[in-house]
C-alpha cells in the first residue's frame, strides 16, 4: 500500500535524507507536501521530480520565485507561516518534521493535532514544548517517532519492551572533536576547530553543541519526553566510535542495543516504514574493520552543558526553552568570535539564573519566553564580550 507523506524542511539534510530514500521506494511513497525556508528553487525542482501536490516556503518573499518556478506544473504554492500550518494539516499518513528551530513548532503541533504518524526530527520542538507537545499527542492519539540517531536506537531496543520494565536507559556521545583535550587547551578552541566533527557531517550549529556537549544535554531533555521512565534513569555514556547510539538496560540486567554506521538515513528509513523495514544503500556495519568498541564517563568539569541540561529537566516549566535559546545565542557569539568557547555555557547558565519566568501554558507562552530568553542572552554576552 502506498503510503502518503509531508515533509517539512524539505532542503535541509534531514529532509534530502527523506527523499533520497523515497526516491529508493518511489512506488510505496506518495509526496503531499513539501516545505523549505526560503531556497525557491531546490524546493520547486524537488516538489517536480516527486510530483508533490503542494510546496511552501516559509519566507513570503521567496513565494514568487516558487510560483514562477513551479508555473506549468500541477503543484500549487504557497508561503508563510500560516500556509505552513496549513499544509501540516492536510491529511496524510506520515510527516517528516525537520524544519530547523521553534519556527518548526507550530506545524508540528499541527501534524500532531492530526492524530496520524509524525517522525519528529525538529529537536528545539520537545526541548523547548516537551509538556506541551506530548500533551498534544496524548489529546490526538498521533504517533510520535524519534528520528534522532539516538532516541530512534531506544525506540527500537523498546520495540516489543515495557517501560516499566526499564532499569536504565543510556544516550551514547561521540564526546566530539575535544573528548580529550584539557580544561586550559580547550579555552583557546577556535571556530574552525569546533565545527570539524569526528564522525558526523553536521551544520556548525549542531557541531559546536556536540563539542560542549550540549547537544546530549539536549537530547537528554527529549529522552525524559520521549520515554518517560524518569530522570534518574536515564544516563549518558560516551562512545567515541558512534556505533552503538543508544542502549536499554532492563530490569533482568539484559541491555539491548542498536549499532549502526553514522549515517542519517538509518534512522530515518527506521521512522519512514515502521512498523515495517525498508532496503536503503547505507553502508553496513563492519566490525572487523571498527575492530574495538571504547566507551568512558563524560566529564562534567570540562562538559558542563550536561550538568546544565538536567537541571533544566529537574526545574522544568520553562528552564528547557531558556536553556535552547539562550545555546543559540551563545554558540551564533562564538562562531562569530565574540566569545570564547568555554563562555557558551557560562552564558547558558547566567542567563537560566537570571530569567525565572511562569511556565508556559501556550504555544504563544513560549514563544514569548523564547524571545526573553534571547534578549537576556544577549545582555549576557554584552557583559561576557566586554569583561564586564
Amino acid at each position: 500500500m502506498t503510503r502518503s507523506i509531508s515533509i517539512f524542511g524539505a532542503t535541509g539534510s534531514v529532509g534530502l535524507s527523506t527523499l533520497d530514500l523515497v526516491r529508493q521506494h518511489r512506488d510505496s511513497f506518495r509526496v503531499v507536501a513539501l516545505t523549505a525556508n526560503g531556497n525557491a528553487a531546490k524546493l520547486a525542482a524537488l516538489a517536480q521530480e516527486f510530483d508533490a501536490d503542494l510546496a511552501v516556503v516559509a519566507e513570503e518573499e521567496a513565494y514568487p520565485a516558487l510560483k514562477s518556478a513551479l508555473a506549468g506544473t500541477r503543484t500549487e504554492a504557497a508561503a508563510g507561516a500560516d500556509a505552513l500550518v496549513a499544509a501540516a494539516q492536510r491529511d496524510v499518513d506520515w510527516t517528516m518534521a525537520s524544519i530547523v528551530g521553534c519556527a518548526g513548532l507550530p506545524p508540528t503541533m499541527a501534524a500532531i493535532e492530526q492524530g496520524r504518524t509524525v517522525a519528529l526530527a525538529n529537536k528545539e520542538a520537545l526541548v523547548s514544548a516537551g509538556d506541551l507537545m506530548m500533551a498534544a499527542v496524548e489529546r490526538s492519539g498521533a504517533t510520535l517517532l524519534p528520528v534522532d540517531s539516538e532516541h530512534n536506537a531506544i525506540f527500537q531496543c523498546l520495540a516489543g519492551g515495557k517501560l516499566e520494565h526499564v532499569r536504565k536507559i543510556t544516550l551514547t556521545a561521540s564526546g566530539g572533536p575535544f573528548r580529550s583535550l584539557s580544561y586550559d587547551a580547550m579555552r583557546h578552541v577556535t571556530p574552525a576547530q569546533a565545527v570539524a566533527h569526528p564522525n558526523w557531517d553536521m551544520g556548525a550549529k549542531i557541531s559546536v553543541d556536540s563539542a560542549t556537549m550540549m547537544n546530549k544535554g539536549l537530547e537528554l531533555i527529549e529522552a525524559y519526553h520521549l520515554f518517560p521512565v524518569g530522570l534518574d534513569r536515564l544516563d549518558i555514556l560516551v562512545h567515541p566510535q558512534s556505533v552503538i547510539h543508544s542502549m536499554v538496560e532492563y530490569q533482568d540486567c539484559s541491555t539491548l542495543a542498536q549499532l549502526g554506521s553514522p549515517d542519517m538515513r538509518i534512522p530515518i528509513a527506521s521512522a519512514l516504514a515502521w512498523p515495517e523495514r525498508i532496503a536503503t544503500n547505507c553502508q553496513p556495519l563492519d566490525l572487523a574493520t571498527i575492530g574495538q568498541l571504547t566507551f568512558e564517563a563524560p566529564d562534567l568539569v570540562r562538559f558542563p552543558a550536561l550538568r546544565l541540561a538536567r537541571a533544566a529537566i529537574g526545574e522544568g516549566g520553562a528552564k528547557p526553552a531558556i536553556l535552547n535559546a539562550a545555546n543559540e545565542v551563545a554558540v551564533a557569539a562564538f562562531l562569530k568570535e565574540q566569545i570564547a568557547f568555554l563562555d557558551i555555557v557560562t552564558l547558558v547558565e547566567q542567563t537560566m539564573t537570571t530569567y525565572v519566568p511562569a511556565s508556559p501554558v501556550s504555544l504563544d507562552d513560549l514563544f514569548s519566553i523564547d524571545a526573553e530568553a534571547r534578549r537576556y542572552a544577549q545582555e549576557q554576552l554584552e557583559k561576557v564580550a566586554y569583561g564586564s
